[in-house]
């Protein structure tokens, strides 16, 4: 089996316009979510991380690409393009390395083109028109089927929709996918853009979204007992993973490796976490298994920390069933607290930040965990960020609607 490693990344959130503006960004204490007054009808939350309007962040695209792209595609591969030139200097670089059927592609999304859809349906209501390419922006293959034309990425293809676990699993199966020899080189993540009213009171109405009207640090309290639902968010985030051989061939610079992967799923509710516990536990464990490591060497844990009633309880308690009294020993935080909920590019976007977090030596604080939870007693990072650490192995966790869950262990290069 191969070694697969990170050597690029990129991603487009409310913090900033690329992976290292957010990190500072969250490094600066800064959250990407803000009062919005009038969301929509009957729409309760108030708090959003939404990308600010700025039409030179795709200026760059080719206008016989953009024409087919919604918005979360049109973020997917800025944050694709980000990744690339991470990696590799130039995004075209790519070419002197990789041949075209070496190159895979897996960018997921939760809800796609929704937003999309319902503007073309509006449209062709009023006026009997819709978009004459409104079917390809719709697809949520999109924005795979994009980055594979810019790049000539002509190998492996897959779009993964998972909900809030679909940037983790894309990574996993990429991890997986180099890992067998099928590919040497691929680009992983989401992307997603929620923001048409009609969308946004589909998950409202659920009682999914943040309660909170008027104070900024109740509106995303990871952990906190005074947590009442998650900010949604919107953005993208990809990651570029080599074949290491192929990596260090070309004396890549290493971002990180990663050595396990989890991926079981509850069975049990489309928004609820079971209540067994056993489909996140599984997913730690195997992820651990896989990357022949104990509970006791994990050094940070970026959660999911969705800042919701039942997922942060839950998960809290599925951390301590998969690592047993190590639980109680691990530096955990929600850095959600910072971007809010990114669906589909949370678990990407934690994965970079997981990444950096090795890289600087520098554990992220949950912030506004101002009045813990008792029934959450882990070590949660409240408030204060925790530099010179040592973060030689670390674990990402992502859990979605529909009982996805998935687990990622990354390592500083040995």
């Amino acid at each position: 089996m191969k070694r697969v490693v990170v050597t690029g990344y990129g991603a487009v959130t409310a913090l900033g316009e690329t992976a290292n503006e957010s990190w500072n960004a969250i490094m600066s204490r800064q959250v990407g979510y803000k009062f919005l007054e009038n969301p929509g009808p009957n729409i309760r939350a108030r708090y959003f991380a939404f990308l600010p309007n700025r039409r030179e962040r795709y200026g760059w695209i080719p206008k016989g690409i953009m024409r087919c792209l919604s918005p979360f595609a049109r973020n997917a591969i800025v944050a694709a393009r980000e990744s690339l030139a991470h990696a590799f200097g130039d995004p075209a670089a790519i070419d002197e390395h990789y041949a075209p059927h070496e190159r895979a592609t897996i960018i997921g999304t939760g809800w796609g083109g929704i937003d999309a859809s319902n503007s073309i349906h509006a449209s062709y209501i009023e006026t009997g028109l819709g978009d004459a390419f409104g079917s390809l922006a719709t697809m949520p293959s999109v924005a795979t089927g994009a980055c594979s034309m810019l790049w000539k990425m002509r190998g492996y293809q897959s779009t993964v929709n998972a909900a809030c676990a679909t940037g983790t699993i894309a990574i996993g199966d990429a991890f997986e996918l180099i890992r067998s020899g099928r590919a040497s080189v691929a680009l992983a993540g989401g992307s997603e853009s929620l923001r048409e009213s009609s969308n946004v009171w589909n998950i409202d109405v659920l009682s999914a979204l943040s309660k909170e009207t008027s104070d900024a640090s109740r509106a995303c309290c990871p952990f906190d007992r005074r947590r009442s639902g998650f900010v949604l968010a919107e953005g993208a985030a990809v990651l570029c993973l080599e074949d290491l051989d192929r990596a260090l061939k070309r004396n890549a610079r290493i971002l990180g490796e990663i050595t396990g992967y989890g991926n079981f799923s509850d069975a049990f509710d489309f928004t609820a976490p079971a209540e067994d516990m056993a489909a996140r536990v599984l997913s730690i464990e195997a992820a651990l298994k896989q990357a022949k490591r104990k509970p006791g060497e994990i050094k940070y844990i970026n959660a999911h920390g969705t800042s919701t009633p039942l997922n942060d309880l839950n998960e809290t308690n599925s951390i301590k069933a998969a690592l047993g009294p190590a639980a109680y020993e691990v530096p955990i935080s929600s850095t959600k607290s910072y971007s809010g909920h990114l669906i589909s590019a949370a678990g990407s976007f934690e994965t970079i930040v997981c990444l950096q977090a090795m890289q600087n030596g520098v554990i992220p604080a949950t912030t506004n965990l101002l009045e813990a939870d008792p029934n959450c007693d882990l070590d949660y990072v409240p408030n204060d960020h925790r530099d010179g650490q040592a973060l030689d192995v670390v674990l990402n966790l992502s859990f979605g609607f529909g009982g996805a869950n998935a687990a990622l262990i990354l390592e500083r290069l040995g």
